[in-house]
């Protein structure tokens, strides 16, 4: 079979124009050169570094991030296409291992034979190590241009070997103003596009379909395309009442356990410390907005109202599982409104960090010092031995004391000596706190001093 051209002079099979209705008006419309892609503006800024290596057909083997429909297929094909080299394309999802050693065999031969091999593998971050290791050999000799795809972070989903061989590029989810542009390209393109099929539609609806898109070319396409198809019943017109039906369904972009979920997350939380109700109660909506199980939310936020909040309002915490077990009996959408009224409350309410960092401290302590006695005076004496043995020899018995406190006693393994780990904040609640903590801690080292006096 003859190989396909690839050359920029000529168009390679991947590439081509294709006026056949059977294929997607995404695909058709796939950029054919650099000059052609929307968005990308800081990777493939002229001039830059891999603007530079592509155009000239030096490229390195890369990995590359980004959200769906932001350009990586595309990417690789025109790596390819500039490169002058073979394209082909396997899934994570699809393929094995036999796949992959028969694609990489092919590659080899490719090599043996003068040509080089753009091997873009999409969802890289589904295989596991062993596939992963399956391409090494072969990007270091050189036989296959590796080109991975991923949404996820390559740090946590990819393999540090294979990371080491390639470039890692951060793409960037496509902005509305740019899907845009790519749609107004598709209704003017008579070739493969929609031009000449008597499609309008206002800018207005146009915008509304970018924004829809959410950051993703491909699907804004889709979605123009199927208006399209609704309005060559209509007279051509693209109406409000057809994208009403185009639109009813739309989701935003959001994975439920990857890259996006921790960030949002993250992002709530974020929001909750710095006192910040509004961008709090935005990241809750997008989460809830996204399919994200709202227990899981009341999970975080009654972590949120131990970690963040403590002491300086208690308060928060009784709220937290309120709201929790509100959210459990009423069920969305009428629970959710609890987890947003608990947001807002833990957004707004004081915070304070310190009984978190004292638990922290206490178990740094509970690591270096290992397995202290517990002294003496504070061990229980059942029995006539342990009596004798000096077992509860010298407790102060609080409540007898002046003010309820037995200052002259400590609390600690003797080789340890007095600890503080709680520094109450200065906000909410824990102003009080702090003030007796205070007073109680100079009055406890000045009788501990004194006794040490004697």
């Amino acid at each position: 079979m003859a190989k396909a051209k690839s050359k920029l002079t000529d168009e390679p099979d991947l590439l081509s124009v294709d006026r056949s209705a059977m294929r997607p008006l995404a695909e058709r419309m796939r950029p054919r050169s650099l000059d052609e892609m929307v968005g990308q503006r800081r990777l493939l800024a002229p001039g830059s570094a891999l603007r530079r290596a592509v155009e000239s057909g030096h490229v390195h083997s890369m990995i590359l991030w980004g959200p769906p429909g932001c350009g990586k297929t595309t990417l690789a094909l025109l790596l390819a296409r500039y490169a002058d080299a073979e394209f082909k394309a396997i899934s994570a999802v699809l393929s094995g291992l036999p796949e992959v050693r028969q694609v990489l065999a092919e590659a080899a031969h490719r090599f043996a034979d003068g040509r080089h091999t753009v091997l873009f593998v999409d969802e890289v971050h589904r295989f596991n190590k062993a596939q992963q290791d399956a391409f090494l050999p072969h990007i270091e000799r050189g036989t296959i241009l590796f080109v991975g795809a991923t949404t996820e972070n390559p740090s946590f989903e990819l393999n540090s070997a294979l990371l080491s061989r390639c470039r890692v590029h951060v793409m960037e989810a496509v902005s509305r103003e740019d899907i845009m542009q790519a749609l107004k390209h598709a209704l003017d393109d008579e070739a493969r596009g929609l031009g000449g099929q008597g499609i309008h539609v206002p800018d207005t609806l146009l915008d509304e379909i970018a924004g829809a898109a959410d950051g993703d070319v491909r699907r804004g396409l889709t979605l123009l395309e199927i208006a399209a198809e609704l309005a060559s019943g209509e007279g051509g017109e693209i109406t409000e009442q057809t994208l009403l039906q185009v639109l009813a369904d739309r989701t935003r972009r959001f994975d439920k356990g990857g890259e996006q979920f921790y960030d949002q997350i993250s992002a709530l939380h974020k929001s909750v410390r710095s006192s910040n109700p509004d961008g709090a109660l935005y990241w809750l909506a997008r989460m809830l907005d996204g399919g994200c199980d709202p227990g899981y939310l009341a999970r975080r936020m009654t972590r949120m109202a131990v970690e963040d909040i403590g002491l300086a309002d208690p308060r928060a915490l009784q709220m937290a599982i309120q709201a929790w077990d509100t959210y459990d009996r009423l069920g969305s959408p009428e629970g959710e409104l609890a987890l947003a009224q608990l947001v807002i409350y833990l957004a707004s309410t004081a915070k304070s960090n310190a009984a978190y960092v004292a638990f922290g401290a206490a178990r740094v302590d509970v690591r270096q010092y290992g397995t202290q006695d517990v002294p003496l005076h504070l061990r229980n004496a059942p029995t006539k031995l342990m009596k004798e043995l000096g077992y509860s020899r010298g407790y102060q018995y609080d409540h007898d004391a002046e003010d309820g406190i037995a200052l002259g006693q400590t609390a600690f393994p003797d080789a340890m000596g007095e600890r503080v780990y709680y520094q109450p904040v200065e906000r909410g609640m824990e102003i009080k706190l702090k003030e007796k903590l205070d007073a109680l801690r100079a009055a406890r080292a000045e009788a501990v001093r004194k006794s040490q006096a004697r």
